[in-house]
């Protein structure tokens, strides 16, 4: 038998009282501490959690780079020879109306009508496109304002950008009961990034809503229609007219009303858009959700290349909705390929299980 232990003091931390203690005898020796290596890194468990995975499909995309300036000398050269162009019809018509003259003074002064019609006509083109282009210059600046405004939680700041925004979507009326709901609890709120956030869940959901389902149909359009055509070539230019108008639709909708010129502009912020984030090409994410919902088993090899197709066009129409929308996606999730993929396949599988009865 082995002799009764003595009783042993023991000490109690303070700091250490929260958590599980250890005891230690006091007549143990107390272990040096070593020296931490400057070549590792010390990690603490209990904050560092391996599966908090950052989530890919919620992730906001970076924002677009602004297009790179013309040179001077372009600017220059392009603005003398639309000059020179200029002058060069209007002495050609001036020409002909002289000649016309000559000819018959009736038929000058046909002529010479016809002309100030088709500048009249010009003029008035001319300014509206620059009231479009102006107005998809208000979206951009918005989008900034709204990201500044919430990044300073400045109240000032976010209430004359909802003013401003209400007046932006005043001619749509499914912002109407947004508008109204927001007008009566805008005096409650004080913050500046709660109300920028109240104003884009009242205001743009249902807009929103539209829009995912303006993109769906375009989609399934696309793979339906490229399913069927026999020439490569058809597949994109009709990919390339459906993407047209589903971006000028998309930005008619958030109250863009882009005009010919407006409408070059934008399509380029959402080229520029699609090469920041670099999602214009399929990636092996979007290959495996194709793979996880079965679509390789439920589809023949056509239909396939068809619902792919209107899964680009989905992209596209992504890319187009966060451009022309006014607000960025703040207190509102923004839409990915998952949104669409799953209704798509089963179109595509219904359109098969048709074709082959």
């Amino acid at each position: 038998m082995t002799a009764p232990r003595k009783p042993a003091a023991f000490r109690i931390e303070p700091e250490m009282e929260s958590r599980p203690q250890r005891r230690v005898a006091e007549d143990q020796p107390a272990r040096k501490p070593r020296a931490a290596r400057t070549d590792m890194a010390v990690v603490i468990p209990s904050e560092v959690d391996v599966f908090d995975e950052p989530d890919i499909e919620a992730a906001v995309p970076p924002p677009a780079t602004a297009p790179r300036k013309r040179s001077l000398l372009a600017r220059l050269f392009f603005g003398a020879l639309s000059v020179l162009l200029s002058l060069a019809v209007g002495l050609w018509a001036d020409q002909l109306i002289r000649d016309l003259f000559a000819r018959a003074e009736w038929l000058g002064w046909l002529a010479a009508g016809m002309a100030a019609i088709a500048l009249l006509s010009l003029l008035v083109i001319l300014i509206r496109e620059f009231l479009a282009i102006a107005r998809l210059a208000e979206v951009e600046k918005m989008q900034k304002r709204a990201l500044d405004a919430v990044a300073r939680d400045d109240p000032k700041a976010a209430r004359a950008l909802v003013d401003e925004l209400s007046a932006f979507v005043a001619a749509t009326p499914e912002t109407a009961a947004g508008r109204r709901s927001l007008a009566e609890l805008r005096g409650e709120i004080i913050d500046g990034a709660n109300l920028v956030r109240l104003a884009e869940t009242e205001i743009l959901s249902p807009l929103d809503a539209r829009a995912k389902i303006m993109i769906l149909e375009a989609a399934k359009r696309v793979s339906l229609i490229t399913a069927i055509s026999p020439r490569a070539l058809v597949d994109i230019a009709y990919v390339v007219f459906e993407a047209g108008r589903l971006i000028r639709r998309l930005s008619e909708l958030y109250g863009g009303r882009p005009g010919t010129l407006g409408f070059f502009r934008l399509a380029r912020g959402v080229l520029a858009h699609l090469a920041v984030t670099g999602s214009i090409a399929v990636g092996d994410s979007f290959v495996q959700q194709i793979v996880g919902h079965g679509l390789a088993a439920k589809l023949s090899a056509k239909l396939g290349e068809g619902v792919v197709n209107g899964m680009m066009t989905a992209r596209i129409g992504i890319a187009a909705m966060e451009t022309a929308r006014p607000l960025p996606f703040i207190a509102v999730k923004r839409p990915g390929l998952g949104d669409f993929l799953s209704a798509l396949t089963s179109f595509a599988a219904k359109k098969d299980d048709q074709a082959d009865r």
